[in-house]
């Protein structure tokens, strides 16, 4: 692929000072063409750091959260997917929310072939929620390494 074909030139973050977006509705969640269609590949992004906001009281909540996809047309661009996330540090929503917010927004922009979350939350009164959806069966033949995140004792 040349910069004229593997989508570069439609990259507005990667590259530039980008402030980050205020909440995920304006996050820009940007896509390139994926390298290789031919073949069934896994790619894997984990955010050991993650933030949002409890809805009710407003208190910070942690996560790290292990996104494993599949692409069929279309990778996501890294960069764009640290500033999507980076804005959930001020969105108000329980942990489910936010984690199922998460896989459709990549699902609706990517279209892979197979997707999968795993969302584990730190405790905020005692109690531990970790959050996995998938799309479905992975496709036959794709290596699928366990997320390898304990439960919670002490999550380091």
């Amino acid at each position: 692929m040349t910069p004229a074909d593997d989508g570069r030139d439609q990259l507005t973050q990667l590259g530039k000072q980008v402030a980050a977006p205020q909440s995920p509705e304006e996050a820009i969640l940007e896509r390139v063409p994926a390298p290789y269609l031919d073949k069934h590949y896994l790619v894997r992004f984990t955010a050991p750091e993650f933030t949002s906001l409890c809805p009710i009281t407003g208190q910070p909540d942690f996560a790290h959260i292990v996104i494993d996809y599949v692409p069929d047309k279309w990778i996501v661009e890294s960069k764009s997917l640290k500033l999507y996330l980076t804005s959930f540090r001020n969105h108000g929503a329980f942990h489910e929310a936010c984690s199922i917010q998460i896989a459709n927004t990549l699902v609706e922009r990517l279209a892979p072939r197979w997707l999968r979350i795993g969302a584990y939350w730190y405790p905020r009164g005692g109690i531990p929620i970790d959050v996995f959806w998938q799309t479905g069966e992975p496709p036959a033949g794709v290596w699928v390494p366990a997320q390898d995140v304990p439960t919670y004792r002490g999550r380091g």
